[in-house]
């Protein structure tokens, strides 16, 4: 059976305990914690391989990661 590679982009925010929280924006409920960032990051591999195994039926297909950016609201 022959592999192919994918690109996926993860973002990583940390809550008010100093958990990193790890998500794939281009995989539904795709997500994971970590105490650390490298921690975080070793799991949401995991997280992507399962999520991608149960969507076997369904080709999920990454974005083209163009940037992210902070905005501010007044509220």
């Amino acid at each position: 059976m022959k592999h192919k590679l994918l690109n996926f982009t993860v973002l990583i925010e940390q809550d008010e305990d100093g958990v990193y929280i790890a998500k794939v924006p281009d995989i539904s409920g795709c997500y994971t914690q970590g105490k650390t960032v490298e921690q975080a990051m070793e799991r949401i591999k995991e997280a992507i391989q399962v999520c991608l195994e149960a969507d076997r039926e369904e080709e999920i297909l990454p974005l083209k990661f163009i940037g992210v950016q902070q905005l501010e609201v007044k509220v």
